[in-house]
């Protein structure tokens, strides 16, 4: 039997040698994965030594991972806004980015939305933070992909929150209006997809494919959503790095107000908050930032 430490450093070596990224991370989550304890708990262990059936499971998810398999589908669950989630092939990984969008989100609104739409839903990260957020919010999470939604469903099951889920092809099936509607639409050119990481290409085409320009789903949803807004009412979405911009100023175009962007936690400008034309008397309103 190996010691723990030696596990690691000859795991993270197998992993660069095949280019995957940050490997020795990988290497301990993969380790605690199988030992059932935490990652930092790890450097508490060093000198113990590891059984050989489970170095065998361990073995098994190396060669996965260096394969490009994402970590998240081998552990199984991905942290996302302080809430576990599970994630597999059936939709998006939810990531760090994504996060950042919610918080922008919440600072938006004094008080919680009545009535709230996540578009693309895909695993659900987005509409179920909101959900845990605003507990007395309806809030209804939508997807075309009835494998993305059978996972927003078992998702919203383990978070115990309380959502509707819908499939429908954007705005297809959508009734009503909304204070609040949110999206991680696919914005990846289609000649784009297969020059995309191993691991991004795991994710479904169908999730990630925006069209010739990456705009064309953006674009039916800025077109579509009009009708489904209140009075006042936000939209809020994440783009790809380069279509902040003119994303916010097809928003201008449309008729919402106050089209901005906003940057993640590496200076991209990757989301676009605007607000909905006022027609009669002011429903649901959020906070300003200008």
């Amino acid at each position: 039997m190996k010691q723990l430490l030696e596990i690691i450093q000859s795991g993270t070596a197998y992993l660069e040698k095949r280019k995957i990224e940050e490997a020795r991370l990988n290497m301990e989550h993969l380790l605690a994965h199988v030992l059932g304890c935490r990652r930092l708990d790890l450097y508490l262990r060093f000198n113990e030594t590891v059984p050989e059936a489970e170095l065998v499971t361990l073995r098994e998810l190396l060669r996965r991972r260096g394969e490009g398999e994402p970590l998240q589908h081998l552990l199984g669950t991905v942290e996302f806004c302080g809430h576990e989630f599970i994630s597999d092939h059936r939709a998006l990984i939810p990531r760090p980015e994504t996060e950042t969008l919610v918080e922008l989100t919440l600072k938006k609104f004094a008080s919680p939305p009545t009535r709230v739409l996540d578009m693309a839903t895909g695993s659900g990260c987005i509409g179920l933070s909101l959900a845990k957020a605003w507990p007395l919010s309806e809030i209804i999470l939508a997807d075309i992909s009835e494998d993305a939604l059978d996972l927003a469903r078992l998702n919203a099951s383990r978070l115990s929150a309380n959502i509707k889920l819908l499939r429908s092809d954007l705005f297809e099936k959508i009734t009503g209006t909304f204070d609040l509607i949110v999206a991680n639409l696919p914005y990846i050119p289609s000649a784009e997809i297969q020059t995309l990481s191993p691991e991004v290409k795991r994710d479904p085409a169908l999730a990630l494919d925006g069209g010739p320009d990456g705009l064309r789903i953006i674009e039916r949803f800025l077109n579509d959503a009009l009708p489904h807004l209140n009075p006042n009412a936000l939209i809020a979405l994440e783009v790809g790095h380069d279509q902040g911009a003119p994303v916010a100023t097809r928003c201008t175009e449309l008729g919402y107000l106050n089209a901005a962007t906003a940057p993640d936690l590496t200076g991209i400008h990757r989301f676009v908050f605007a607000i909905a034309p006022v027609r009669e008397t002011n429903c649901q309103s959020f906070q300003s930032e200008t």
